[in-house]
């Protein structure tokens, strides 16, 4: 029964090799080759008669992810989270599938962690390196305004705000006409929204609607210009106002917005000289609700907040085509060092100083086999992004060394045995890295 079980593990793991050398898009002679082996392990393993036969299916909606993938996913996150954490962002966790990312309540100035959020949005998507990006801004309470403003009934301001937010996927004409056809609006009510919503800019833009002679009469529209001026002054100290975007065809679709709204997109490069870059996709968004906390307290307090929400499956999808595109390499383990053997019958002092390794806090591992070939283990290195080697030999343990080979440049140094852990830690200083 033993010998059966240890048979069964080694074609599951042999299976498991074949699916991600698949996965990873591997030659199909090396595919083949561990193929042949699994089939050979089958065949040692021959029929059970009594084992029922059953078969794994992943549930419709759900993914499985290969270790390369987890890695680019694990990278992303990271980045996410790391940047949270810098701007003393606290984590909490709920039974519902939700990001709940950033919350400030009781702020004196409410701009403040207005201006702090479109930073953490900015400074997320810099550190992703996925390409150049804007951010669009407006302000619920200027749409709003502007709406009543142009002759849009109190009926129609939400309908009226969905069209609007299509601008950034189709034309000016096919929204006017979605308004005017399909919603009933006047066409002269249509054009003074028109006049409006296809404009964007700075802070120059909202100092001029500040001077408009109808919205600025308009007590709503006025407030939100205001604050909006007053985050633009944030912006410029934060050093990011020139990634952001005074946009007033930006809507979004959520009714609790109270105050201001934003959206980060991707650009597309420009194919001509002189063409203004496209966005090609949301990736981030956000915005002021605080009316939305006070709707599940039973008094009904008002409780300021403003959130934002990274789209990470759609950065992880990005990052996926851009790694696929370039084929880099991706380290799907964070292994800093292989310990290895020059010579057979050394698996004992192998696991002896894997352990001391271990308890260390260095991550490293061995092969398994009893007695691997050391042009194996090198090469399982270069396969597997492992920066170090560690080898022991048999003149080696006789000197109190132990070999320290650097994968990269092949150079080789004796490392007396009780500096080793000293000098790997020295040696995998820097962050882990996808490639």
């Amino acid at each position: 029964m033993a010998e059966r079980a240890a048979l069964e593990e080694l074609v599951r793991l042999q299976g498991e090799r074949v699916r991600g050398l698949k996965q990873q898009k591997a030659s199909a002679e090396q595919i083949e080759e561990e193929v042949a082996k699994l089939l050979k392990l089958k065949a040692q393993l021959g029929p059970d008669e009594g084992k029922q036969k059953f078969v794994l299916k992943t549930p419709k909606g759900t993914r499985d992810y290969s270790p390369r993938q987890m890695a680019v996913r694990e990278k992303v996150f990271d980045v996410i989270i790391s940047c949270f954490k810098r701007h003393g962002a606290e984590v909490i966790d709920t039974p519902v599938f939700e990001l709940k990312d950033f919350d400030i309540a009781g702020q004196f100035d409410p701009m403040i962690p207005d201006a702090e959020c479109l930073e953490i949005m900015c400074e997320i998507l810099r550190s992703l390196q996925i390409g150049d990006f804007l951010v669009k801004v407006n302000d619920r309470r200027i749409l709003d305004g502007m709406f009543a403003i142009c002759g849009v009934p109190d009926s129609k301001f939400r309908t009226i705000c969905s069209s609007v937010d299509k601008l950034d996927k189709v034309s000016w004409e096919e929204v006017k006409n979605e308004m005017v056809g399909e919603k009933g609006l006047a066409p002269e009510v249509a054009d003074h929204i028109g006049d409006y919503v296809q404009q964007h800019g700075g802070i120059s833009l909202v100092e001029q609607l500040l001077q408009d002679p109808e919205l600025s009469q308009n007590k709503q529209a006025l407030e939100g210009l205001g604050d909006l001026k007053l985050l633009f002054e944030y912006l410029t100290l934060f050093g990011i106002a020139d990634k952001i975007s005074f946009d007033l065809s930006l809507a979004r679709g959520l009714d609790y917005y109270t105050g201001v709204i934003y959206e980060a997109v991707l650009l597309q490069t420009p194919v001509q000289a002189g063409e203004e870059p496209l966005g090609v996709g949301s990736v981030a968004a956000g915005g002021r609700y605080d009316g939305l906390v006070g709707m599940f307290d039973p008094k009904g307090r008002k409780v300021p907040c403003v959130g934002l929400s990274i789209g990470v499956e759609r950065i992880f999808s990005i990052v996926e085509q851009r790694l696929e595109a370039t084929e880099e390499k991706v380290r799907t383990t964070e292994t800093q060092v292989l310990v290895a053997s020059a010579q057979k019958k050394l698996l004992e002092e192998r696991l002896k100083l894997v352990s001391e390794l271990w308890n260390a806090g260095i991550k490293a591992e061995l092969l398994y086999k009893k007695n691997p070939k050391l042009l194996n283990q090198l090469q399982y290195c270069e396969e597997a992004g492992i920066p170090l080697v560690a080898i022991i030999g048999e003149q080696e343990l006789k000197d109190g060394v132990i070999k320290l080979r650097s994968v990269a440049s092949r150079e080789e140094v004796d490392v007396p045995r009780e500096d080793l852990v000293e000098e790997i830690k020295r040696r995998t200083s820097q962050p882990f890295c996808i490639c």
